[in-house]
């Protein structure tokens, strides 16, 4: 049996790989790296940790993301803390940024979409 130590990265298709990424790092704080190595070529890596989500872009004309009938990728999850929860929930309410809570009972969790309608959650274990 092959034993994975975690997830290295998602790769997802984008329209802006720039953009994009400028929206990962300050929307949630992800650093790009490897531009030393790649430049302004694809992917994009934006990283927290052990955790990376390379950007590459889109062929052709996008089309929209499936819907649940599909087999694809639902959502990206990060985990944060309790207060970085709460401070994105804050954040969220004072830019305008739409978002959805979910109780999920074992986890809370906050839901939005990225500029090419990726959704996007941060969830916290921490319930008390």
């Amino acid at each position: 049996m092959i034993q994975v130590r975690h997830i290295d990265h998602v790769a997802i298709a984008v329209r802006d790989i720039a953009a994009s990424a400028a929206w990962y790092e300050e929307m949630f704080g992800l650093e790009r790296r490897f531009a030393d190595v790649w430049g302004d070529e694809p992917p994009f890596m934006v990283c927290a940790g052990d955790t990376c989500v390379a950007l590459f872009p889109t062929e052709g004309d996008p089309e929209p993301a499936p819907g649940r009938g599909a087999a694809a990728m639902r959502h990206l999850a990060f985990v944060v803390d309790r207060a970085n929860l709460e401070a994105a929930r804050a954040s969220f309410e004072e830019s305008g940024t739409e978002y959805q809570f979910a109780d999920h009972d074992i986890a809370h969790s906050l839901y939005i979409s990225d500029p090419d309608g990726h959704r996007i959650e941060l969830t916290t274990y921490e319930l008390g």
